[in-house]
Order: C-alpha cells, then structure tokens, then sequence
C-alpha cells in the first residue's frame, strides 16, 4: 500500500479522504493538531475502516516537527494537504491568523518533501479564488479576481506558491478547487464537526433542526440571485473525498505533462440558501425555525462550478444529490445528538 500523508486528516474533507484512500488501497497517514477537529474522529475512522491509521498530532507549519513524521513514515509517496483554517467570516475577523496558519504551514511543507524524495501534491483550494465571477458557472480558465476574504486570498496566494515551486523543480501539482462540501458519511461515524458555533450553513441547519440553535439566520436575502439569497455548488463530501483519489492516482501513474493542473469540484449546479434549507425540510421532516438577517462581510453573491474538465480528464462525476446530502448530514446529527 502506497503511503499517502494527509495534513489536516482529522478534518471534515480530510477524515472522509482517508476513509476513501484505504478503501482505495493506499495507506494514509494523519498529520492533525486538533486546532480544528477533535480527536474522536479518529475512532470514527477506525470503526469505519476495521483498523486504526497512522497518526501524528503535529502542527503543520512546524517544519521539524514535520520533518519527524516523514523520517518516521519512510517511503511517503505522495502528499494531501488540507490542514488550513477556512472560515471566510471568520478570516475577516482574524486575518493575520488566516495569513499565517494556512500558508505557513504550505511553505513548511514544501521544504520538507524534497528532503525525502517526495514529488506529488493534492492540495485543497477553494472557488474562492474566482473573487466575485463575470459569468458563471466558473471555468478552470475564469479569471482570479481580488479575494473577498482574506481566507480566500490565502488560497490564491498558495497557489502561487506551488506554481512557482512547481516551475522551478518542486512537486507536480493538482489544485482542486472545490465548491460547498455537505453531507456526511453513510455509516454516520464521521461528519461534519464545528467547534463552537458553526461557520457553514449546513451544520447550523441541523443544530438548529437538533434545538441546539435556536434559530437560522440567512446572511443575506437582497443578492441578485433566484430568490436573494447566497447560491453555492453543495457538493456531497464523500464525492470530493473520491476526487482527492482519483488525483492521488493520476499523480502517482504519472499521467499528464503538465506539472500543476488544476481542477473545480462541484456538481456544476447552483443552490440557494433558501432552496437548501426548503430541501432539507423535506428530506429530513424537520421544519426549521429561520429568518432573513443582514449580508455577511466576505460572502460573494453566486458562484457554481463548470465541472466539464473534471469529467473529461479525471473520468470524476458527483453522484449524490443535494436531498441525499442533506438527509446525510442530519442521520450524523442525530448520532451526535444521542451521544450526548
């Protein structure tokens, strides 16, 4: 089994990744400081796969610390890096930490993996990078424009990085740029897990579904949009978990020229707030207690993907819909709640 190190394996993306790595015949190992995970996810991989994975806990942006999982994993064959905070309102609030957690800790990746021989990387971008779009659905070939967060200026800045490194002899590259991930797993084990009050729309809706919250604020009802609210791409984890595989492997069989690609993973379909949370009522039964509150600092207005590349050159297609997802992502909430 290949060795596939996975930064930020405990996360939300990250943890579906590396349920999806080993089921795919690779070996992943965690690397993970629980600044935004918890340490029970762990378990829940394990229950998932029947046996525990590598873990170090390990802040990403500490190069010797870094430089210690690779000595103790020898034979790494390739690289998924997710560990990066990625709250865009939160980013408002806090940029400098933005600025130096998420490319901290690419830069004392990148210095680390020549070191042991190390020449592929998956990295997590985002459609953050698009700014605010002329015209969608957004292309691979969509112009960047000014981010709108400092979140998503974060995710520009990186892959300016890696393009540079790339050129000059670095890792060959795939940038996945990948839309509004929802849902949870199908066993219910992992999921979605905020700490404290969530940043994404989805976790709020079924706390607020739980009685957790008490009520769901739309951020935003006067957009130019279908019914003024925010539309996104929601894309089931578990099919963006499959797209980082299928990336693994056409790294690792050398597959293409070109030394970074970039790819958008979404399901190439826009919804509203609105639509989302009138599909989960319907999908789970609950009716949700919400109302219409100002615009949030960083939030673009509309933005779905082009997915036409992905299909083409990865042979990668989303195959869950929104309903599913959405129905995915309460059954986790439920778990959670009767743990409590």
């Amino acid at each position: 089994m290949k060795k596939i190190l996975v930064t930020g394996g405990a996360g939300y993306i990250g943890s579906h990744a590396v349920v999806e790595l080993y089921q795919a015949g690779y070996q992943p190992v965690i690397v993970d400081d629980f600044s935004n995970s918890q340490e029970s996810v762990l378990a829940g991989i394990e229950a998932i796969l029947g046996t525990a994975v590598p873990f170090y806990r390990v802040d990403c942006a500490d190069e010797a610390a870094l430089r210690g999982v690779f000595a103790a994993e020898a034979g790494i064959a390739g690289v998924i890096h997710f560990a990066a905070f990625k709250a865009v309102g939160e980013s408002v609030l806090k940029p400098l930490a933005y600025y130096r957690n998420n490319l901290d800790s690419l830069l004392a990746l990148l210095a680390v993996m020549p070191e042991f021989g190390v020449k592929s990387l998956v990295f997590s971008s985002s459609c953050t990078v698009y700014g605010i779009p002329d015209a969608l659905p957004v292309t691979e070939a969509t112009p960047t424009k000014k981010a709108t967060s400092p979140y998503g200026a974060t995710k520009q800045m990186a892959e300016d990085i890696l393009t540079d490194v790339a050129a000059a002899g670095g890792p060959r590259t795939i940038l996945l740029r990948y839309f509004n991930p929802i849902g949870a797993h199908a066993s219910a084990r992992i999921g979605e897990l905020p700490l404290g009050v969530p940043n994404n729309l989805v976790p709020f809706i079924t706390q607020t579904a739980a009685g957790i919250r008490e009520k769901l604020t739309i951020n935003g009802s006067d957009y130019d949009t279908v019914d003024g609210t925010n539309v996104r791409d929601y894309i089931h984890v578990v099919d963006l978990a499959k797209a980082h595989v299928v990336a693994v492997r056409r790294l690792l069989d050398a597959v293409g020229a070109d030394q970074v690609e970039t790819f958008n993973v979404g399901t190439g379909h826009g919804n509203s707030v609105l639509e989302v949370v009138h599909a989960f009522e319907q999908a789970s039964g609950q009716k949700l207690n919400y109302s219409l509150g100002p615009r949030r600092a960083g939030d673009v207005p509309a933005i779905y993907a082009d997915a036409t590349k992905a299909a083409n050159v990865l042979g990668f297609k989303t195959e869950t819909s929104l309903a599913d997802s959405l129905a995915s992502a309460w059954k986790w909430q439920q778990t959670l709640t009767d743990k409590k």
